[in-house]
C-alpha cells in the first residue's frame, strides 16, 4: 500500500503517490539547475511545471484518482530531459568525441581523468567499513573497493618495517608517529568527503547522468552503487576489516565513557572549588586545588573563565562526537553532514587553543605561588631547602655556614649502623663543585678533648674540623667511596678478640658485645655457618670510617666542629662528589696543664 500525496502545481490540487512526488520533486530540481544560470530559466521551469499540470488535468479527465510514478515517467519522456531542453547532450557527445580522437599512448594521468571524468569525490555509505572513504575513492576511480583496503593495511604495515627506520633516523620519530599519520589522514578525508546520502549524489558518485530515468531507478527500485564480486582474499579482508571496524566502534565507545567521567569529575571538582571556602583542603575527585582557580578568578577572571570553557569544550566535544556517531550506526539518527562536521572541528580547535595558553598561563602562576610558600616554609638560615634537611639540621642545633651547588644538604639510606632511617650530612655534585659547611657550637668545661665521628667521602678535599678558641684543627675524610671503609674493619678486629669457640669449633658461644662510639653489638647469636653476619649490622662498610681530632685544647668553655669542602676555609680543593657525616662526639680526655 502506497501513501497518497496531496499537492498544489500551479494553482491545481492533485493526488499522487509518494514514489511519484519524489521523482516528480528530482526532476522539477533538475530542471531548475539546468536553467538557473540561463537566462529567463525561471520562466521556463515555470511554463514546464505549467505544462506538466495541463499533462495532469489530462490524467484527472480520464479518471485517473492518482498520478503513479509511471505516469510521471511518461510525462517526463514528453517534455525531455533537462540536457536536452538545454542542449547539454550536443556538448557532451562533442566533448567525447575530441576525447575518442586523442592518440592511445596517453599518460597515466590521462587515463585516471578518463576514469574519472564525470565523477564526484563521495564517501559511499552503503560499502563501508569505517566511514567509506576508501569505497568512495574507489567508486571516483572506477577500481574494486577491496584492493583500496588492503593497499591501505599494507601501507600500515609496510610503514612499519620499511619507513619507520628511515623516519626516525631523519625525523627522530618511530612507527607509531606514522601510524597515527596514516589514522588521521583517513579521518580528515572522512570530515573533507560529503556523503552520498541522496539519488542525485549517488548518481554523481558513479559517473550516472542525472536523468530523470536514473534518479527514478534510485527512488524507485533502490539501486544503490554495483557491489563488485569479492573472490576469497576479498571476503577474507572484509571480514578482517568488519571485525577492526567493530573494534574501533567499542574502543570509540569506551573512549567516550572515559571523557565522560572526566568531564563529569572536572565539573563536580570546578562547583566545589568555587563554593567551597576551604576547598584547597578538600580531596577532590579531579584534583584541580594546586591552580587555586577560585583567588586567580578574583583578579583574573577571564583568563580563568577561558580556561574553565575551553577545558570543557574540549572534552565535550569530542564526547558528542563519539555518541552521535554511535547513535548514527544504530540507525537512530541521521549521521552528521560536511558542514556539521567542519563547524564542529573548528570549535574544539578553537577551545583547544584557548585552553592550552590560558592554563600555561594559569599553571606558571600556581607554580609561582606554590614556591613562594615553599620558600617561605622552607628556609633555614637564609637558605631554601627541603623539609627533612632543615629539621635535621635544626634539630641538632647545626649552623648552616655555606651550601653551593649542592644537591641535598642531608640524606638517608646508608648509615653506617645498617639503619636506612638514619639521617646524617651529606652532599653531592656531580661535577665536584659542591661548596658546603655547616658546625656546631657546643659549652664544655675547660679540658682536652678528642672529637669521633664517623664519615666517609667519594674523593679527597672534605674535612671535619674542630676549633677551640683561635685555633682550627682539621682532619680529611678518608675516601673509600661506598663500599668498605676502616670502621668495618675495626668492629671485625674487636669482634675477633672476643669469640670464643667450643671444643667442636662449629659455634661461637661468647655472649659478649662489643662497643664503638657508643654503639653496643651483640654477638652471642653469631654463628659461623647461621644467618647472621657482620654485614647484618653494615652492610658491606658502605666507605664509613672512624675519624678522630685529638688534643683539642678547651679553655673558654666552647668548642666548635663540623665538616667543610670550603676550599677557602680548608685551604685545600675539594675533588669529592660527594661525601657523608654523622654521630659527632666529643669526649673529654684530660685536664689543662697547671702553669
Amino acid at each position: 500500500m502506497k501513501k497518497n500525496i496531496t499537492i498544489n502545481l500551479c494553482g491545481r490540487l492533485f493526488q499522487i503517490d509518494e514514489d511519484a512526488y519524489e521523482l516528480l520533486q528530482q526532476y522539477i530540481e533538475s530542471l531548475r539547475q539546468s536553467f538557473g544560470r540561463k537566462e529567463d530559466g525561471d520562466e521556463i521551469v515555470n511554463d514546464i511545471e505549467a505544462r506538466i499540470a495541463e499533462l495532469f488535468d489530462e490524467l484527472r479527465q480520464q479518471d485517473v484518482e492518482a498520478i503513479t510514478i509511471d505516469h510521471v515517467k511518461d510525462i517526463i519522456t514528453r517534455i525531455g530531459k533537462p540536457e536536452q531542453l538545454t542542449g547539454d547532450d550536443e556538448g557532451k557527445e562533442e566533448e567525447h568525441k575530441t576525447s575518442s580522437e586523442s592518440s592511445n599512448a596517453q599518460s597515466i594521468f590521462d587515463n585516471m581523468r578518463a576514469r574519472t571524468a564525470g565523477k564526484r569525490l563521495y564517501r559511499n555509505p552503503n560499502d563501508q567499513m569505517v566511514a567509506g572513504v576508501l569505497s568512495g575513492l574507489a567508486s571516483y576511480t572506477g577500481t574494486d573497493a577491496t584492493w583500496w583496503r588492503i593497499g591501505y593495511v599494507l601501507l600500515i604495515l609496510g610503514s612499519n618495517i620499511f619507513l619507520a627506520p628511515l623516519f626516525k633516523f631523519f625525523f627522530h620519530g618511530s612507527f607509531f608517529s606514522i601510524n597515527l599519520g596514516l589514522i588521521i589522514l583517513y579521518f580528515v578525508l572522512a570530515i573533507a568527503m560529503p556523503t552520498a546520502n541522496t539519488p542525485k549524489q549517488v548518481l554523481e558518485m558513479e559517473g550516472k547522468d542525472v536523468t530523470p530515468q536514473n534518479l527514478a531507478d534510485v527512488v524507485v527500485e533502490d539501486k544503490q552503487p554495483v557491489q563488485q564480486h569479492r573472490g576469497c582474499l576479498g571476503a577474507t579482508l572484509t571480514v578482517i576489516l568488519s571485525i577492526i571496524a567493530g573494534l574501533f566502534v567499542g574502543f570509540a565507545a569506551i573512549f567516550g565513557l572515559i571523557l565522560l567521567v572526566c568531564l563529569l569529575l572536572i565539573i563536580v571538582s570546578i562547583i566545589i572549588v568555587f563554593t567551597v571556602p576551604s576547598a584547597m583542603h578538600i580531596p577532590l575527585p579531579f584534583d584541580i586545588n594546586y591552580l587555586n582557580l577560585a583567588e586567580m578568578y578574583a583578579s583574573h577572571p577571564w583568563v580563568v573563565a577561558v580556561f574553565i570553557a575551553g577545558l570543557l569544550l574540549t572534552l565535550f566535544i569530542p564526547l558528542y562526537a563519539i555518541v552521535h556517531m554511535l547513535l548514527s550506526k544504530s540507525g537512530k539518527i541521521q549521521p552528521m553532514g560536511v558542514g556539521q562536521r567542519i563547524l564542529w572541528i573548528v570549535l574544539w580547535l578553537a577551545a583547544l587553543f584557548s585552553m592550552i595558553p590560558s592554563l600555561i598561563w594559569v599553571h606558571e602562576q600556581a607554580s609561582e605561588r606554590e614556591q613562594a610558600h615553599y620558600r617561605k616554609t622552607h628556609t633555614y638560615q637564609g637558605v631554601v631547602m627541603n623539609s627533612q634537611d632543615k629539621d635535621f639540621l635544626r634539630q641538632g642545633d647545626w649552623k648552616l655556614i655555606k651550601a653551593e651547588n649542592c644537591a641535598h644538604l642531608t640524606s638517608s639510606g646508608e648509615h653506617w649502623s645498617g639503619d636506612h632511617n638514619t639521617r646524617y650530612l651529606d652532599a653531592w655534585n656531580g661535577d665536584c663543585e659542591e661548596v658546603y659547611q655547616v658546625e656546631h657550637t657546643g659549652q664544655v668545661e675547660p679540658g682536652i678533648y678528642r672529637l669521633d665521628c664517623l664519615a666517609r667521602a667519594e674523593g679527597p678535599g672534605t674535612y671535619i674540623y674542630a676549633q677551640a678558641g683561635q685555633r682550627t684543627m682539621f682532619k680529611q675524610i678518608p675516601a673509600y667511596g661506598n663500599t668498605g671503609g676502616e670502621f668495618v674493619e675495626q668492629v671485625r678486629e674487636k669482634m675477633a678478640d672476643v669469640q670464643i669457640k667450643d671444643s667442636v669449633g662449629e659455634r661461637l658461644v661468647s655472649t659478649t658485645t662489643v662497643e664503638i662510639m657508643g654503639m653496643k653489638f651483640h654477638i652471642n647469636d653469631y654463628e659461623k655457618n647461621g644467618s647472621k653476619s657482620l654485614s647484618d649490622y653494615f652492610g658491606e662498610g658502605k666507605g664509613w670510617s672512624l675519624v678522630s681530632i685529638d688534643s683539642i685544647v678547651v679553655s673558654n668553655g666552647s668548642i666548635t666542629y663540623g665538616v667543610s669542602t670550603d676550599a677557602a676555609f680548608t685551604g685545600q680543593p675539594c675533588h669529592a662528589q660527594w661525601f657523608s657525616a654523622s654521630d659527632f662526639k666529643v669526649t673529654r680526655i684530660g685536664d689543662l696543664p697547671n702553669n
